[in-house]
């Protein structure tokens, strides 16, 4: 009997051991694969690779997001979540896995040619243009139903919102932020014109596309309108792309655009920076003020009123000089004819101080020819408005001319 039992002992130990292995071995098989299939898999945090439809496209060292990933970031692209509207798309606040706020451009659904053509645009130039004053791309997306652009967050928002819509409990741009914006988006400009091969053209140079990083230092963004541009050769479109008011007169007329086309742009932001005002503005024909910005400029500071030029918001906290330099500064940058303008490199030399004075001397000198040219009585008002299409604005222009 007792040999008996403990063989019945015996058995039942082994069938426990052997239910017990075939439990675990059960449970490891799927973690086996995985581990298998992890080490298999290639890694895909930041690589060189061809886009997915486009394998010609070459996207560089850049982080590419699955579409579920930017999805989640967004909560499924939410109406709370949109930061802005462009030509081409939204662009939304986004949340990645690891915590780093992003802004995710959306571009439009419906793949039309100039949207692809944005998308090669933006990715293969914000990739290779790499300044302190430049927005740097950091990922993608692409899928055969969406393309989708990753950048830094800035919590700072544009100069435009900074100007024109701050939200409760911040605070106005003071003189000496606009001054150094100034320089720092001059700054960035000139890097895209200078030190890039071939050069990059901006061509929508405005307070909205200068973005503010956490130390207020100007971050140009939205290369979505840029053109690459051969040292031998200006560029010509049937489509004229930017926003009116900033756009140079022989781009609009032409459909001509090169560096200079940048330079009559950024001469308009100095003037948003100074005054506050947009580039374009309706309401000012009911206070005979006149719409466009850089007539309104112009004819005041020829009377020598620079205090109803400056942003109210400043609050009489600037140096009146260096207020009348940058308007200075802003009038040479949107001469009519873009041989007369100064290069964005000049421009940089000039905010630091350098050349100024002889520039604006000279300027002077044909102000008064011209002046003298639209004062004569065959002149009529009329032709002189549609001459003035330098300061047309706040319309976005993306269709042929």
């Amino acid at each position: 009997m007792l040999h008996a039992a403990k063989g019945q002992q015996t058995s039942t130990g082994a069938i426990a051991g052997g239910v017990a292995a075939g439990a675990a071995l059960l449970f490891s098989i799927p973690a086996i694969a995985y581990a298998w299939w992890r080490r298999r898999r290639p890694l895909d945090a930041f690589f060189d690779v061809a886009a997915e439809e486009d394998p010609e496209m070459q996207l560089g060292q850049l982080r590419r997001h699955s579409l579920r990933e930017l999805q989640v970031a967004t909560d499924d692209f939410s109406d709370r979540n949109i930061l802005g509207r462009g030509g081409f798309g939204m662009v939304y606040k986004g949340r990645l896995a690891d915590g780093t706020l992003v802004a995710i451009k959306r571009l439009k659904e419906q793949r039309s040619p100039r949207g692809e053509l944005q998308f090669q645009n933006e990715v293969e130039m914000i990739s290779m243009a790499v300044h302190r004053n430049l927005l740097r791309l950091r990922g993608y997306c692409t899928s055969s139903t969406e393309r989708l652009l990753v950048y830094p967050y800035m919590g700072n928002g544009s100069v435009a919102s900074r100007l024109r819509e701050r939200v409760d409990g911040e605070r106005p741009l003071s003189w000496q932020t606009r001054k150094k914006i100034a320089l720092g988006a001059a700054r960035g400009l000139s890097y895209l014109h200078d030190h890039c091969d071939p050069k990059i053209i901006h061509r929508d140079v405005k307070a909205a596309n200068i973005l503010l990083d956490e130390e207020f230092e100007a971050v140009m963004g939205d290369f979505g309108l840029a053109k690459l541009m051969d040292y031998k050769d200006a560029h010509v479109t049937t489509a004229v792309v930017g926003t009116i008011g900033h756009i140079a007169p022989e781009y609009l007329s032409t459909g001509k655009s090169s560096e200079k086309t940048d330079v009559f742009g950024y001469g308009i932001f100095l003037l948003e920076l100074v005054t506050g005002r947009r580039a374009f503005d309706l309401s000012g024909m009911a206070n005979a003020g006149g719409a466009m910005l850089l007539d309104w400029v112009t004819n005041l500071l020829g009377e020598h009123k620079i205090y109803i030029l400056v942003d109210p918001d400043l609050e009489k906290n600037y140096d009146e000089e260096e207020v009348e330099e940058l308007i200075q500064v802003a009038l040479l940058c949107t001469q009519g004819s873009p041989v007369d303008r100064p290069k964005m490199g000049d421009v940089v030399h000039i905010l630091e101080g350098d050349g100024l004075a002889e520039r604006w001397e000279e300027w002077q000198k044909v102000e008064v020819i011209r002046k003298q040219d639209y004062d004569m009585p065959t002149r009529q008002t009329s032709q002189w408005i549609l001459d003035s299409t330098e300061n047309l604005h706040a319309v976005e222009l993306s269709g042929p001319r």
